[in-house]
């Protein structure tokens, strides 16, 4: 008998019909379809994989290994050290030494039997990954902010689309009660009309990896494949300072403060408003930059939006963390952990059954793993994302030129400022591009 291989998708449909009785079963079963002890993956199983697994990476992967749903079999990260430590977690999860390790992501995303992916890398490395899983078949759970420049994230944004891909971001806030109770709050009317809203998003920054005094040039550790690191980010001279946790403060990697919250409470505050799928047409604002160091993204700062429907969001780092919705008859507020309202009877009143119901859901993860099976929209899809990333992006650009910005929310373009439109984007490093 001739036996040929067959990937995970096909197996699991030719298996069912095997078992109805057809003669023999001329397959050999890919061991990305076996669970423990070589048992078949049920056919509700998503096949995964993580690239980029050094914090927020790996802390996503426990959560997807957490779910019976899930089979993880491989992991990727140009750290060795980071490799080393989830390959491990993988393989101790399931009691084998299954999981492949990958130093290249191109390497991982040539595998056949792959579902899925979970991507976990700094923000200048959003968008080539993610295109490439999309191109791939793959559907992606993603971080937060969706991407480091807005054409960036529409590159995404239709990447996913033209492959019908599925998306979540890492806006986890979303699946989570009070934020959710808040939002529904403010959608149904409870404190009137809202036309102005306050979002607060931190100041400074946190020295998440004890590397805020290393800033002097040394060379790389042999772990650490550096160059693949900056990948198309502008070459510059290895120090602790620059790389892992602590990239986020240098405006080439990440966006301080700013990027590193949009996609948690202005996403909210979009959310709330109605505005999921539309951005603001003026921004302006100012921020303090520092004079020295290798970290020079602002520390502290201030912006305004405008939108067309008139709404006023002031997007600050001197408000408390969270969204706090003004209308005409009182206020709404809700943080990590808070949820607060003026009147306070508000906040115990009904949503009838006529009234306008979010979306619900109470684990971010599994969320994505559900509509990866059923193809419905996840709670917080590419799109929405890029809406909520590009307030960002839009005033790192005012800051930037110490100027307001005209922008069109449909066409994406920035109105009568050349300069400013040339911002919207950046010129990746050779030999990578979109």
């Amino acid at each position: 008998m001739k036996f040929k291989r067959i990937n995970r998708r096909r197996f699991l449909k030719q298996a069912a019909g095997a078992a109805a009785g057809a003669v023999g079963f001329p397959y050999v079963v890919s061991s990305s379809a076996l669970g423990k002890a070589g048992t078949i993956v049920p056919s509700n199983r998503v096949v995964m994989a993580a690239v980029g697994i050094g914090w927020q990476g790996y802390s996503n992967m426990k959560s997807f290994l957490s779910k019976e749903q899930v089979q993880f079999v491989a992991v990727c990260d140009i750290d060795a050290e980071h490799l080393a430590k989830a390959k491990t977690k993988v393989d101790n999860t399931y009691g084998n030494n299954d999981c492949t390790a990958y130093h290249d992501f191109r390497e991982l995303l040539a595998r056949k039997d792959l579902d899925a992916v979970s991507i976990a890398l700094p923000d200048h490395w959003h968008s080539i990954p993610a295109i490439a899983a999309a191109k791939a078949g793959l559907d992606i759970y993603g971080e937060k902010p969706l991407s480091h420049t807005l054409k960036e994230g529409r590159a995404m944004c239709d990447a996913v689309k033209r492959h019908g891909r599925i998306w979540q971001t890492g806006s986890w806030q979303r699946s989570v009660g009070n934020f959710h109770r808040a939002c529904e709050l403010v959608r149904n009317g409870r404190i009137g009309k809202v036309k102005y809203v306050e979002v607060g998003l931190g100041q400074g920054y946190s020295d998440y990896a004890g590397t805020k005094d290393k800033q002097e040039i040394t060379a790389p550790p042999e772990q650490l494949d550096y160059d693949l690191w900056l990948g198309p980010a502008p070459w510059a001279p290895y120090c602790p300072a620059r790389v892992h946790k602590n990239w986020r403060w240098v405006l080439d990697h990440g966006g301080g403060r700013i990027m590193d919250w949009v996609g948690h409470h202005v996403d909210i505050a979009h959310w709330g408003l109605g505005l999921d799928y539309t951005g603001p047409i003026e921004v302006e604002g100012w921020g303090k930059f520092p004079t020295e160091g290798v970290w020079d993204a602002p520390t502290d700062y201030e912006f305004t939006c405008r939108y067309a429907d008139g709404t006023r969001m002031v997007v600050t780092s001197r408000f408390p963390g969270g969204a706090k919705w003004y209308g005409e008859d009182g206020w709404i507020f809700v943080g990590r952990g808070q949820l607060k309202a003026e009147p306070q009877r508000v906040l115990t009143e009904k949503i009838g059954p006529d009234e306008i119901r979010l979306y619900k859901s109470s684990d971010h993860w599994a969320n994505f793993l559900e509509c990866v099976k059923t193809r419905r929209p996840t709670i917080t899809p590419c799109e929405v994302a890029h809406r909520s990333a590009s307030v960002g992006h839009l005033a790192q650009i005012a800051i930037s030129l110490g100027r307001k910005i005209r922008f069109d929310p449909d066409t994406e373009q920035i109105i009568g400022d050349s300069t400013a439109g040339e911002m919207l984007g950046k010129v990746m490093r050779s030999p990578w591009s979109l």
